[in-house]
């Protein structure tokens, strides 16, 4: 994986009384779909709305995530219509579950009593309704403002919890301009909070490490080949993270510090291009898998996109290390597969973005909310970042054409 950027001296980061530095990303273009009366975007928004009160956002013993939204919005933004969002609707509906009784209710004066506690999904969603309509009169931006952005610890400090989908999810809020998917943002950060936040949220967590780069593919390259973390899993997991971080957190934020944020915007555009790589390079050819907790990498980098030219500046320096915290976890708890470019065919025999649009609408696996988040994840990248050469849209046609599942 090589780096795409030279060496420059670090600088801009959050330390004392220093200014915050922005990301210039632009924004996004923002579907309003509350207020639009066509046809397609009334649908989604009515599909969005019935699965926040049909179905709870985290179930299968509190273990998994409700992607509904996620599919839906990426399907729509990809060209879905109507009956493709009905059906997509219908299918996703079959494995997910009602709310059940959170064991109390939470409010304004405990409502961090219960962090971290997924059996509280139900309560922080009626808490942070209750907010938004009785103090803040429907504004959903100020809820998040107040409860995401404010305190001395802000949830937002911790959204790479649960695989990252508080973050994700909060970007499609933004996206979409949803308050139910805000709502359901800031029940997620607030029931799957975990140990992770604290990186953030303590300072001393940050220091010089021995070495240092501005590469994130540099510095992944260097991880695959220390032998430091070797022998520490057996198989690869997700459920490694947690022993990582009880065996080897020095040599992780080792990794974590070596990470100089000089010219943010650049190194940010180079943090997407190796959440693609992650992705799409790491699997051989002939073998079809790709690895699940891989595109969360690539998924958790879109959500930031998304959300940068939204937060408060103060935030952005640690929101891309927060994702860079998760991508070095998940690298390692999969047991640091081999990465390599020359995995991703350069010719595209024809085939363009309308090809890869339509692969992930009507394609085999269309129904697969994962497969068409990570296609509509590398398309908003070449959009964001120009694609002169076809790097992305090679990746995408190489991921669409030849992904059979996930391992």
């Amino acid at each position: 994986m090589a780096g795409f950027l030279s060496y420059v001296p670090l600088v801009n980061r959050l330390v004392g009384g220093e200014v915050p530095t922005a990301i210039d990303v632009a924004p996004i273009k923002v579907q309003n779909i509350e207020t639009d009366a066509d046809k397609r975007p009334r649908t989604l928004k009515h599909l969005l709305r019935a699965n926040h009160v049909n179905h709870s956002i985290l179930y299968h013993d509190l273990q998994y995530d409700n992607h509904m939204a996620h599919i839906l919005c990426s399907s729509y933004e990809l060209g879905a219509q109507a009956p493709q969002l009905y059906d997509i609707y219908e299918e996703e509906s079959k494995t997910l579950e009602p709310w059940k009784d959170s064991p109390s209710e939470v409010s304004e004066a405990d409502w961090r009593d219960n962090l971290g506690d997924r059996r509280y999904q139900r309560a922080y969603v009626d808490f942070f309704e209750d907010m938004m309509v009785m103090k803040y009169k429907y504004d959903w931006k100020q809820v998040v403002e107040e409860f995401m952005f404010g305190g001395k610890q802000p949830l937002i400090n911790g959204l790479i919890s649960s695989l990252g989908h508080p973050l994700i999810h909060l970007g499609y809020a933004y996206e979409f301009d949803n308050r139910e998917l805000a709502i359901e943002a800031l029940s997620l950060a607030s029931s799957t909070q975990n140990y992770l936040h604290k990186y953030i949220d303590d300072s001393s967590y940050k220091h010089k490490s021995a070495f240092s780069s501005r590469s994130v593919s540099e510095l992944l390259t260097k991880v695959a080949n220390d032998s430091r973390f070797d022998g520490l899993f057996d198989e690869a997991k997700f459920e490694n993270v947690d022993a990582l971080f009880e065996k080897a957190e020095p040599l992780v934020l080792e990794y974590w510090n070596a990470w100089e944020l000089a010219n943010p915007v650049e190194q940010f555009r180079e943090s997407q291009e190796a959440a693609i790589e992650l992705l799409v390079a790491s699997v051989p050819p002939g073998t079809h898998s790709y690895n699940f907790f891989l595109v969360h990498v690539l998924t958790t980098s879109h959500a930031v996109r998304v959300l940068l030219p939204f937060v408060p500046v103060k935030f952005h320096i640690n929101l891309v290390r927060q994702w860079w915290l998760f991508t070095l976890a998940a690298y390692i708890a999969v047991l640091r597969p081999e990465v390599d470019p020359d995995y991703v065919p350069q010719d595209l025999k024809g085939k363009s973005w309308n090809y890869v649009e339509d692969k992930a609408l009507n394609g085999r696996f269309a129904k697969d909310a994962h497969y068409v988040k990570a296609i509509r994840s590398i398309r908003e990248a070449a959009r964001t970042w120009g694609d002169v050469h076809d790097r992305f849209l090679a990746a995408a046609v190489r991921f669409a054409d030849d992904f059979e599942g996930w391992w």
